[in-house]
């Protein structure tokens, strides 16, 4: 193949990584990248229910305001 890797060069650099650094190294590496990824999507989950949160007090706020208004229209 010109210009591409082809899947023996895949498997040679996988058994040069793997000698180098060693099955539990790798394995550690793996675990400490999936848990940042979970520690990431959490952050943005937690980022999207806060922006939710903030956004409704203020709906709250306009509804009991315009509540309060129709009652003072109805007593004048």
């Amino acid at each position: 193949m010109l210009g591409g890797i082809s899947i023996w060069q895949l498997l040679i650099i996988l058994l040069i990584v793997i000698m180098l650094f060693g099955t539990k190294k790798l394995k550690n590496v793996g675990g400490d990248l999936g848990e940042a990824i979970k520690g990431f999507k959490k952050g943005l989950k937690d980022e999207d229910k806060a922006e939710l949160t903030e956004d409704k007090p203020e709906q709250v706020n306009e509804k009991v305001a315009e509540k309060v208004e129709s009652k003072d229209s109805k007593k004048s």
